[in-house]
């Protein structure tokens, strides 16, 4: 009955006769290992590309940061009191070659005016910075918004929405560009925007902790953490509540 059934099926018998003698077995297995080779080997090259295109993307990104806050503490420095005074010498000298130079080489006499009155420019937009810094704590520290805060922490109540917008009013409103500065390191969460905030404010960690309803532990890490993501290093939840302070 076998040699019947191969009979009316020789396809069969042809099959048999391969499995029999190895050939099918041994060239199927072969395909199928350079098969799973082959897309091996496609899946690796692609999660390299992959890997690659992402690490250079984190490299790139942590430089463009970098990059930013450079920018904001070169701003900050030309604010000093010390820069001011370097512009003000220079205006001095300014001045004195413009005397002597009269009404000759009228071009060169133009270059000298503009750069004296970028340099006068800058000079004055520093120090109305200034005495706005010197009078912020007063400022916060007098506001209906800051006393609402304070009744919050003596209710032990974390701010509603309405609270946290009146308090960024403020603080943008006397360190200006406040918000935009942060936003333009990295993109915050509400919390870690809300602690940022108080932080500017002199708000204590356990009271941060309070007013956005989370533990102490937790707001220590959200500073740490925020310091490590803007400038691409291991820092302490104190750095990050110092780089707040200077913008």
């Amino acid at each position: 009955m076998c040699l019947q059934t191969f009979a009316n099926y020789p396809g069969k018998c042809e099959l048999l006769r391969m499995k029999r003698f190895g050939g099918f077995d041994n060239s199927s297995y072969l395909c199928a290992m350079i098969y799973e080779i082959l897309i091996g080997i496609v899946l690796y090259a692609a999660l390299f590309v992959v890997t690659v295109q992402r690490s250079r993307r984190k490299v790139l990104d942590l430089q463009e940061r970098l990059e930013k806050v450079r920018e904001l503490q070169l701003s900050q420095q030309s604010q000093s009191q010390q820069n001011i005074s370097r512009n003000e010498a220079k205006i001095h000298e300014l001045e004195t070659l413009l005397k002597k130079l009269g009404d000759e080489n009228s071009l060169l006499r133009l270059e000298l005016e503009e750069k004296k009155a970028t340099l006068d420019y800058n000079n004055k937009v520093a120090m109305i910075e200034n005495e706005k810094r010197q009078q912020a704590e007063t400022l916060i520290f007098s506001s209906d918004v800051y006393r609402r805060l304070q009744n919050c922490l003596n209710g032990g109540r974390s701010l509603t929405h309405q609270e946290w917008t009146e308090l960024a009013e403020l603080v943008n409103g006397i360190y200006t560009g406040f918000t935009e500065k942060l936003y333009s390191l990295y993109r915050l969460t509400e919390q870690e925007y809300h602690v940022s905030l108080l932080i500017k404010v002199r708000v204590q960690p356990k009271d941060i902790a309070l007013l956005t309803a989370h533990s102490k532990e937790s707001i220590a890490s959200t500073r740490s953490r925020l310091y490590g993501k803007v400038f691409g290093k291991k820092g302490s939840s104190k750095d990050w509540d110092d780089f707040v302070l200077t913008l």
